[in-house]
């Protein structure tokens, strides 16, 4: 015969449950807005205003006015100009060239991170990987039929470039962005098929 559970104890059992309930709902959103108010705070500093927010807001100004003006004939131009003696420098290229190759991977015109596959790590296909073909022909490396793909690592802004054989590897039927998501997150966040909400 089994005693009922005493009404203390139920209670706390609810009270755990419902405070745990509220840990994850209000970390992640703590977290975000934190960081989001360093983010902000930080521009401040840099542009030296005083006022919280002013610095982000300007900085977002001048960015899209720089980006409207870059639109233009001249301006091309002039900054076709500034790339070539950026590009010639010897340690300001290496920094210039490699923060504006990994922006264009994400956002820009040339963007990398849109072809989400599945690589065979094992013969049998038992064992795989996710990842984004960013070269799809290396004959230039000397390595015919075989394709680069870029393995993000979970929880961190890091990642893995691997060369294998084109035919190991299996584009996916999902959103690249949401393939991203699925591999940092570690397999939480769930990628979605195209099209699907």
């Amino acid at each position: 015969m089994t005693t009922p559970p005493r009404p203390g104890r139920t209670l706390t059992r609810r009270a755990a449950a419902w405070f745990l309930r509220g840990l994850l709902i209000t970390t992640p959103a703590a977290l975000t807005l934190y960081i989001c108010w360093l983010l902000i705070r930080w521009v401040d500093g840099l542009l030296g205003i005083p006022i919280p927010g002013v610095g982000l807001v300007v900085s977002l100004l001048i960015i899209t006015g720089i980006g409207a003006l870059a639109s233009t004939y001249f301006t091309k131009a002039a900054l076709g100009l500034l790339d070539e003696l950026l590009e010639k420098v010897p340690f300001v290229r290496l920094l210039y060239s490699s923060t504006k190759d990994l922006l264009n991977a994400f956002v820009g015109e040339q963007r990398r991170f849109t072809k989400a596959v599945r690589v065979s790590l094992s013969d049998d296909g038992a064992i795989g990987a996710l990842g984004f073909v960013t070269a799809e022909d290396l004959t230039d490396l000397g390595l015919a039929d075989q394709v680069a793909v870029y393995l993000p690592q979970s929880y961190n802004f890091a990642g893995n470039l691997i060369v294998v054989p084109a035919h190991r590897v299996t584009p996916l039927a999902a959103d690249s962005a949401e393939v991203m998501a699925f591999i940092v997150s570690g397999g939480v966040s769930r990628a979605r098929p195209p099209g699907k909400v």
